[in-house]
């Protein structure tokens, strides 16, 4: 199946018997696209294969196809083109990692690419000797500290505390008003998608030449977009927010940043903190 535009492009191919191509020839051939275009594609993550019911990227442009292998694909020559904004690596903790994660960065690829993600920078960073899984997730839009796991064990002992709330998450937010007139210290408990969900926060300062306030903010629930969503309800949206609110737009982008992880590791048996430096 194909499906086409001037600039993007669909396959969906199964290898035919006697297919004597690598991976790189033959989706030139399918496509139209010169070698060199289908090659930076595959380094980005563009290219997919199914092997046996398990579908994998391949980066290879050399790779030999067998008969019976499903290729797909995904070709968009506007994301190929971005160029993304690096991430950092704060700490190394052998099982996991620990990451600043800029605005524009996505925490994980999509089918048409996975250069603009923090995991894709990961893998480069740390090389093929250590692999990398993703255990939780921030916003494009949101920077801020990201756990990045390194091995399966540590990966679903990581996601199993995301899972039962075992992570504290603060945030930092400049909202639209004056969150002085919900008190210090408040709590959010509408319910999101039908389910419960908390937010607190403590007002940290109002702006009355912004018209703003800034709020460090811990959530208790995972909910889609939680924070944001929140704080539109109860009249204080989040500042350069595309989606939630009214009268909020700014030229700086979405104010909100995670700035802290509390946990117990799982490894050394201890609660550890992580705070966001001033980067």
């Amino acid at each position: 199946m194909t499906s086409q535009s001037p600039k993007t492009l669909v396959v969906k191919k199964t290898v035919s018997p006697n297919v004597p191509a690598t991976a790189c020839d033959f989706v030139a051939a399918e496509t139209g696209l010169s070698k060199t275009r289908v090659k930076d594609a595959m380094n980005k993550g563009a290219l997919w294969i199914r092997k046996r019911g398990a579908q994998k990227r391949l980066r290879k442009a050399t790779a030999a196809l067998h008969s019976g292998d499903r290729l797909e694909f995904y070709y968009d020559e506007s994301l190929l083109s971005l160029k993304p904004p690096p991430a950092n690596c704060l700490r190394d903790e052998r099982h996991y990692s620990l990451w600043y994660k800029p605005p524009g960065l996505l925490a994980q690829g999509t089918m048409y690419g996975d250069h603009c993600s923090l995991v894709r920078q990961a893998e480069i960073f740390f090389g093929p000797s250590r692999e990398v899984f993703l255990v939780h997730r921030l916003d494009r839009e949101v920077p801020g500290l990201m756990l990045l796991a390194h091995t399966r064990e540590a990966a679903a002992k990581l996601s199993e505390l995301f899972r039962k709330g075992l992570v504290v998450k603060q945030y930092r937010a400049e909202v639209l008003g004056n969150l002085l007139t919900q008190g210090d210290r408040s709590i959010i408990d509408l319910p999101l998608d039908d389910k419960p969900s908390v937010t607190e926060f403590t007002v940290d300062s109002f702006s009355p030449e912004r018209g703003t306030s800034t709020a460090t903010v811990t959530i208790r629930t995972g909910r889609f977009h939680q924070i944001r969503r929140h704080f539109a309800l109860i009249g204080f949206p989040l500042m350069g927010d595309p989606r939630y609110g009214k009268g909020n737009k700014n030229t700086e982008g979405l104010k909100l940043r995670a700035v802290s992880l509390s946990f117990r590791c799982p490894f050394r048996g201890k609660d550890v903190e992580y705070t966001l430096p001033e980067l």
